[in-house]
């Protein structure tokens, strides 16, 4: 019935570690007044949907609390692994409910018990989730970039829309790599124009460290 914090410490390969300050809120709408005092203190949030159930009315009321306090947020679709996931359906009702501008950073691989994967189209890998814990990550070969070219081009021209220096290099003409792209995304999103959205299933560990 009350707000919990927890501290963490992430280490990023080749990285410093990081120190992650976790806020779980209440989800009835009863105690949404715990919401409100975290909303007021969070440098962002991170809002987790699930692909079976899609965008639900409390989701909406705390969608709506954030926005109010200008809270930046990215989206996680969980449960990707459950009967009836769809990640699509998932990013249409964040347009229709939410009024939200979703981006999505990557494409599923499999769906349901098939989950298996996600090809990350910021920095043009496929990662293959194992159910022993592991991930195999491989670059885009060219048969994998003829495939998701389309994708990742989409995904390039939503945030230019909302990001100057990203919008000058797609107009002149210039290589976008990761590293542009993946500024863009940044100041776009604190600022409020888009929300990046990625997708997992957190029970078995799948697209956690993406996540992060």
């Amino acid at each position: 019935i009350g707000a919990a914090a927890v501290q963490a410490q992430w280490a990023p390969r080749d990285l410093p570690p990081h120190r992650l300050t976790l806020i779980d809120t209440p989800g009835h709408i009863d105690f949404a007044i715990e919401v409100e005092r975290s909303l007021r203190v969070l440098d962002g949030a991170v809002a987790v949907f699930s692909a079976v159930d899609g965008v639900q009315p409390q989701s909406e009321t705390v969608w709506r609390q954030a926005r109010r306090h200008g809270v930046p947020s990215i989206a996680f679709v969980n449960k990707m692994d459950r009967v009836g996931a769809d990640f699509g359906r998932v990013l249409e009702q964040m347009q229709d409910k939410l009024q939200a501008r979703p981006w999505a950073l990557g494409v599923p691989l499999g769906s349901e018990s098939a989950f298996n994967g996600w090809v990350d189209l910021v920095d043009e890998r496929v990662l293959q989730w194992h159910d022993d814990g592991t991930t195999t990550v491989s670059a885009w070969d060219d048969a994998a970039r003829a495939q998701w070219r389309a994708h990742r081009q989409a995904l390039i021209e939503a945030v230019a829309d909302h990001d100057d220096a990203l919008a000058d290099a797609w107009l002149e003409g210039r290589a976008i790599d990761a590293a542009l792209l993946r500024a863009a995304l940044r100041r776009a999103t604190l600022a409020g124009a888009g929300v990046p959205v990625l997708a997992g299933a957190a029970f078995k560990d799948k697209g956690i460290e993406t996540l992060l």
